[in-house]
Order: C-alpha cells, then structure tokens, then sequence
C-alpha cells in the first residue's frame, strides 16, 4: 500500500466506526485492503504515540523483563512493531497476536514477519503463557465481559504497556484500571510512585492524566501527510495519549530511583505574562504550582517550547516552584 493507492472510502468508513462508536459492536475489517489503508495512516499516527512512550521508557532505563510479546486486539499490528523496534527484536523470542478479526490477525502477521523475518510470529491461543501484553486503543471497544476476561489476562502477564487515546474518559478507565492492577504489578510509567492515583481525589475530578506526542518532524514538509491531515479533517500535531507500563511485582526488587521525591507534570503548562501554572503528580498527591519566570528563566522557557520529559524535583514553598531539578534531561546536543 501507498499513498497513490488510498481509498478514501475505506478510510471515511472507518473513522465514522471509531468516531461513533460502532467500533465496538464487532469486528470492522471487511477485506485486507481495509487493514492497509489504516495501517498506512491511522495507525501510523498511533505508532508516533507508542514512540513517545518507548522513548520514555527507555530513557527512563526501563526494559521488558521477559521474551515474549502478546499484541492483543492487534489491529493492523503497528503497537506489537514498534515495541519490537524500540528494543530490539532480538530481544523477544516470539511475537503473539490477537483480534476478533481474523483478518485483523492475518494482517499484524505478515506485517510481523516483512519487518522481522527471524522472529517467531503466531496466532495467540488461549491457555499460551503471556510475556509482554501489548494493549493499544482497545478501551473504548471492551464491553463489560471483554473487559473482565481482559483483566484476567492482564493477571497472568510479566508486564504490561497501555496506550489510549488521551481523552478524560479514557485515562479516567486507565487509572481504575492501574488501581486493580498495582496490587500485583509495580507501576513503571507515567506515574512516580506506587500509591493510589492522586487524580481520584474529588477535587482532581476534572484534570486526567495524558502527554501530547510529538510527529515526526518533516511532516509538515510531506505533502502526502499534509492532504491527509486536511482531507481527513485532522491536526497532525494533536497527538495526546494515555499510558500504563506495568510490570509484575518481584519482592526482591530494589525501588525505582525515580520514585522517591520525584514529580511529573500532568497534560501540558498554562503560560502567563511573568509566570506558569503546571499540574504535579507525586505521591502526596496532584496539585498546582506556580512556576515565576524569575525563579528560572531557562525552565519557564524550556516548559512553553519543549518540555521534554516531564519529570522533576521541586523545592517549594507553598504551592510555588523555588528550584526545579529536571530528572533524565536529554543530552546535550552534538557540536556543529
């Protein structure tokens, strides 16, 4: 498939499923060619986002502790890919898919085996032992039942990563879904620490916990992507996401040194003229803090044009930020 071959109605179609709902009434695929066209440009966009939470997890030093990937409600597959990308398919010893539709299943297969023809690549069953569960934007297609046999999946794995859509109603799901999960699992990622969600708080009703990715960055400059963003009705820079990155409790294992003192910002800073408010999560809770642009004029800058990783120790006082310790900074950029 490329971009000369695009079937609009396909792709019309689909988005109408997913923007109404009907996606989770049953399976969507009708041919292969469905799965191709998505797999193109839909899931492309939601590849950038599992890009952003690798990118994270990896800087944060975090690697899968065990061989083998379950890509479940797999789509075209593009979430069990870039996982094997990010870390190095030599890493896993096989790759496992599932959908309701076996054409879907088909699909995340072959594309499995172009990219990573060494790779052992097969059909989930149930009753197969479960690695790495990979769950991509699968929350609002799960009724009632589903969600319960996905929960008890979910307890049987070493790990787990979760992406949604960073919607209020879908990071609210993935929060209830990280409090029955933290009793079995050790909560890697977004969060920095291992106590209840602080965005349950009543007066936290209104915030959920989400990032925006960033796109690649020549594509403002390919005219392909740009007559699909307007075609389609879309802002290639609006990428926000939710996530979960889970991984099964060890008792034997040291604490994180990330989750002691250490704060993320939730969503994105509001810039005013001489200061910035920010959302902070740490284990005492979420709560707003004022950032002065006198404190720290590189910070206050950095914040409004590239946050980076959203991770810091703050010295407060009150609810101001008085110095501000940026956790994994990137490196330096290379001399020119």
């Amino acid at each position: 498939m490329d971009w000369t071959k695009l079937d609009w109605n396909v792709l019309d179609r689909l988005r109408d499923g997913f923007l109404q709902g009907t996606a989770a009434r049953g399976p969507y695929w009708k041919s292969p060619a469905d799965l191709a066209n998505y797999d193109l440009t839909y899931a492309e966009r939601i590849g950038w986002k599992w890009d952003a939470v690798l990118g994270e997890l990896k800087t944060r030093g975090w690697t899968p502790p065990v061989q083998s990937i379950l890509d479940w409600g797999c789509g075209s597959g593009i979430a069990g890919r870039r996982v094997l990308s990010a870390f190095g398919s030599s890493q896993f010893d096989s790759l496992q898919v599932w959908d309701h539709s076996p054409l879907a299943c088909d699909f995340a297969i072959e594309s499995a085996h172009r990219e990573f023809p060494n790779l052992k690549v097969e059909r989930f069953t149930t009753g197969n032992p479960v690695g790495l569960l990979v769950l991509s934007h699968v929350l609002n297609e799960l009724a009632p039942a589903a969600r319960t046999e996905l929960l008890a999946l979910a307890g049987q794995a070493g790990a787990i990563l979760w992406v949604e859509p960073g919607t209020h109603v879908l990071s609210r799901g993935l929060i209830s879904l990280r409090e029955e999960l933290r009793a079995s699992f050790r909560v890697v990622a977004p969060c920095t620490h291992q106590a209840a969600c602080g965005l349950l708080a009543t007066e936290n009703a209104r915030h959920w916990c989400h990032a925006h990715a960033a796109p690649p960055p020549n594509i403002y400059a390919d005219s392909d992507w740009v007559k699909f963003g307007q075609r389609a009705g879309i802002d290639l820079r609006s990428l926000p996401y939710s996530f979960l990155a889970l991984e099964r409790l060890n008792p034997a294992q040291p604490a994180s040194p990330s989750s002691t003192g250490a704060a993320r910002i939730i969503g994105e800073p509001r810039h005013f003229k001489g200061f910035a408010t920010l959302l902070s999560c740490d284990q005492d809770g979420v709560v707003e803090l004022i950032l002065q642009k006198r404190t720290d004029p590189a910070l206050f800058k950095k914040l409004e044009r590239d946050p980076g990783l959203p991770l810091y120790h703050w010295e407060k006082a009150g609810n101001r930020i008085e110095k501000a310790t940026q956790l994994f900074p990137e490196p330096p950029a290379p001399d020119a």
